[in-house]
């Protein structure tokens, strides 16, 4: 009996000696997005695979998504605390925030650099099939969520609705809703259209679509065709960044398809990350996709070949770390 304790002592001080040498002292922040978006299950997943595979201390936190996700990397990375934030992120605030031509980064914009790029973004404008709205000039006079606060989708939802000569304050009410609160507003009747920019399918909407059902209705969407003048002022504020998409009427059992913009989304970490922890962070993930596809289904087009077609051809630089990777596996030269 002596022996065993003295056995299952030792065992006991190798696990702790070996989990003490494993630890890292880096604590990883990722931030995401609203409960309910894809943004949230994605980090939460990539959080979980990183922590699990590597030994960083890393956790994933709820956000208003891409502006609020680009001001934690900004203000809150740490090096000397070796604290850092991580962040998913649509192109355009990203490209914004890092040109410092978004009003809260000017002056300073934010020190960001691609880990690797995500999952197609497609802007979907919602409402229901009793709601008469066909357009964007048909929001005026109706009750339209535009957006959480500081989200990207709130951003990408002004721009259009200026492209389009569409103006707030002809709405009759306005609401800044993220993804679960405008599925709601939409199920109970308190507003007629929300923007949400999101992977497909997005949780909450579908959610939306059984719910509507059992009251008699149908989930609709209002079309951004490829030849509007929505579609060519992107192209043109965004070179590169923006592209059209069509949202199959399969996915949320829609009476048809509809075009619309899609972007693709980025995992974004600050400068300071060092290039031995974003390497450890990209491969881990990549080395255990596998998991993260089974988890969120709109992470299917996380893969090697998606991100090495950017990598050297987007504005934010590519982290160090992460090109270190990707010539590794020979995605790129």
């Amino acid at each position: 009996m002596k022996r065993f304790f003295i056995t299952l002592f030792t065992f006991i001080l190798i696990f702790l000696f070996s989990t003490l040498l494993n630890a890292k002292d880096e604590k990883i922040f990722f931030a995401t997005g609203g409960l309910g978006g894809v943004y949230f299950y994605y980090g939460t997943q990539v959080s979980d695979i990183i922590t699990k595979t590597t030994g960083y201390k890393t956790t994933a936190i709820q956000t208003a998504a891409s502006v609020d996700n680009n001001l934690l990397i900004r203000d809150k990375s740490d090096p000397a605390k070796g604290t850092f934030f991580c962040a998913t992120s649509l192109p355009d605030s990203a490209f914004v925030t890092f040109k410092g031509t978004h009003p809260k980064f000017k002056d300073n914009p934010a020190p960001t650099t691609i880990l690797w790029m995500m999952y197609p973004n497609f802007l979907q404008i919602v409402t229901t099939d009793k709601s008469g709205i066909k357009s964007l000039a048909d929001l005026s006079g109706k009750r339209v969520s535009t957006g959480a606060p500081g989200s990207g989708t709130e951003y990408t939802a002004l721009l259009i609705l200026e492209s389009a000569g569409v103006k707030t304050d002809s709405f009759k009410k306005w609401e800044k809703l993220g993804a679960k609160e405008s599925e709601e507003g939409l199920s109970n009747g308190t507003i007629d259209a929300y923007f949400w920019s999101g992977g497909l399918p997005t949780g909450s909407i579908v959610e939306l679509t059984t719910t509507l059902k059992r009251k008699g209705q149908n989930v609709a969407f209002v079309p951004i065709p490829k030849d509007s003048k929505v579609v060519q002022y992107f192209n043109e504020k965004f070179p590169g960044l923006a592209d059209t998409g069509v949202i199959k009427k399969d996915v949320y059992g829609t009476s048809n398809d509809t075009e619309t913009l899609a972007f693709w989304n980025q995992i974004l970490a600050p400068k300071s990350l060092p290039e031995d922890v974003a390497y450890n962070m990209v491969k881990a993930v990549f080395s255990n996709l596998d998991q993260l596809h089974s988890a969120v289904k709109a992470s299917k087009d996380t893969n090697v070949e998606s991100t090495a077609k950017f990598i050297g051809k987007t504005a934010i630089p590519f982290h160090p770390g992460a090109i270190k990777y990707f010539k590794e596996i020979g995605a790129i030269k």
